[in-house]
């Protein structure tokens, strides 16, 4: 919806204290955004209709989930109890069926964990932690394994005491969708375990463990669904990706070095590729008053760190507040790149995802900020697969960054999947990301944030792009759920409009 227009044309009365930034995008290097890229753990598709392209579902409840009747065990998250939680139907993969069938309705590529913890659970009976019960590793779990020595069945028998993976997988392709990609995800954050689900491993695994189980697990996986693809380890955090949260054997070896290298042996030896996407999960460290910005709350030292925390992604030249650079001697993270580096050098080929992040802020102005930068970089720097946990329909302000690429004009508009190089912006107060649209390449996009809180003049360069009409589609607090109508003039080959303070603007422009 668009309201009336909330900023003037550069050159009226409107003055700002905030000196003018002035951008030139470059036609000529044109780099693909994956459209995976805009996803979300367990959507609410009755209010976010069409909003994300990915549907991941996943979590600590995914890890001992029980498929065939929908039991599952919380872990730490709740007493470390059996319950109906997923679904209190025992009718096979119903708690997936019911998560699959409206993410594939709304077209959205649906990314699912296959546990691989070894044990599933065996009840429903929300009667608090499991070890109450003698022996209840082998009264309270089933065995979990990779492949079936049998034929599959979309009906499987529930006394055996037994959980085939690849007849979850057989299952799932056979009621799946041709519509949207269904994908495969080898289990959740499995350097946790031996917190989060010490039931089932009272220990950590090490480095050598979650390879031969990841490799096992992808096996079975391949073997039912050749073309999907597996993504791992999914595991949490600057410690998990290089030490694997103090695994006994890492030997002062990176663990994401060493995972990439022995899976990229292991699909060798299989001769077919074991590992799609390396899949890791990132919830920012930084600080801002003493609040960690990944929470919500905090005060407004926090909400800057916060719209400042997205540069570690990236930027070179940013040091954040975090425990993190205490071990890395005060040096950028530059999250992205590094990982993307370890990729080509020991798996060339697999993709990259980050499929659990939260920059906190879910209602404030400053997680609007955040999260439309983080998309924006996203895209830029080649990201496959990306999903948030959790945008909820009350993190209003996170689903307003996510309309600014998705549904800016709130008729189906959406950001490019072209990617142009863009030079001039300051990252520590602005970011600007430009696409064209691969279906009509006279159509480029804008999206400009402005992170000062003074109003900001702004120059957008076209050369290459003779464009004859701009229309810009501005957020700003409070109004996260509504797009206003924002200025923009087109001369001497040049956008030129003056941004809101600490807002997001999507510009259409056409030739």
């Amino acid at each position: 919806m668009c309201l009336p227009l909330v900023s003037a044309l550069l050159g009226t009365a409107t003055v700002s204290s905030a000196p003018l930034t002035s951008v030139s995008i470059d036609l000529s290097q044109k780099t693909p955004i994956s459209r995976y890229i805009y996803g979300n753990n367990f959507p609410d598709w009755k209010v976010q209709k069409g909003l994300f392209t990915l549907a991941r579902m996943g979590g600590n409840r995914l890890t001992a989930y029980n498929w065939e009747t929908n039991a599952s065990n919380a872990g730490n998250d709740w007493k470390h109890q059996n319950d109906g939680y997923m679904s209190e139907s025992n009718e096979p993969g119903w708690s997936v069926r019911q998560f699959l069938e409206p993410a594939q309705a709304n077209g959205a590529a649906v990314l699912l964990t296959v546990p691989t913890a070894g044990y599933v659970a065996a009840d429903k009976k929300g009667d608090g932690d499991v070890n109450q019960t003698p022996n209840y590793l082998e009264t309270r779990f089933h065995r979990s394994l990779a492949k079936k020595p049998s034929k599959y069945t979309l009906n499987p028998n529930i006394t055996d005491r037994v959980v085939y993976q690849d007849e979850f997988v057989n299952w799932v392709e056979k009621i799946k969708r041709n519509n949207s990609p269904v994908w495969f995800s080898l289990d959740n954050e499995p350097d946790l375990w031996g917190s989060t689900h010490q039931r089932i491993w009272p220990k950590n695994p090490t480095y050598a463990q979650i390879v031969a189980n990841n490799v096992e697990f992808s096996r079975g996986i391949k073997s039912v669904a050749p073309k999907s693809l597996i993504f791992g380890p999914a595991n949490y955090g600057w410690q998990g990706f290089r030490t694997f949260q103090g695994a006994p054997d890492a030997n002062g070896r990176d663990f994401l070095d060493f995972y990439l290298a022995e899976l990229n042996k292991a699909g060798s030896t299989a001769k077919r590729r074991l590992l799609d996407v390396l899949d890791i999960h990132w919830y920012p460290e930084a600080k801002g008053g003493g609040v960690r910005i990944a929470f919500e709350g905090g005060n407004e030292a926090t909400a800057a760190a916060r719209i400042q925390a997205p540069r570690s992604l990236w930027d070179p030249t940013y040091v954040e507040d975090s425990w993190i650079e205490e071990t890395i001697n005060q040096q950028p993270i530059t999250l992205i790149p590094r990982i993307q580096k370890q990729i080509a050098k020991h798996y060339p080929g697999t993709k990259f995802g980050i499929t659990e992040y939260n920059y906190g802020g879910g209602k404030d102005v400053s997680g609007l900020l955040a999260q439309a930068d983080v998309l924006g970089i996203f895209g830029r720097e080649k990201v496959f697969a990306a999903s948030a946990f959790i945008v909820g329909p009350k993190d209003v302000a996170h689903m307003a960054a996510f309309r600014a690429y998705r549904n800016f004009d709130g008729k189906g508009s959406q950001f490019g999947d072209w990617g142009l190089k863009v030079k001039g912006a300051v990252p520590s107060t602005s970011s600007v990301y430009a696409a064209l649209d691969s279906a009509n390449p006279k159509r480029l996009t804008v999206v400009a944030i402005n992170k000062t809180k003074a109003p900001m003049p702004l120059r957008v360069n076209l050369a290459g792009f003779k464009a004859t009409s701009a229309k810009g589609y501005v957020v700003i607090a409070p109004n996260f759920g509504k797009s206003a109508g924002q200025a923009g003039s087109l001369a001497g080959g040049s956008l030129q409009s003056t941004l809101p303070a600490e807002s997001v603007t999507t510009f259409e422009l056409r030739r």
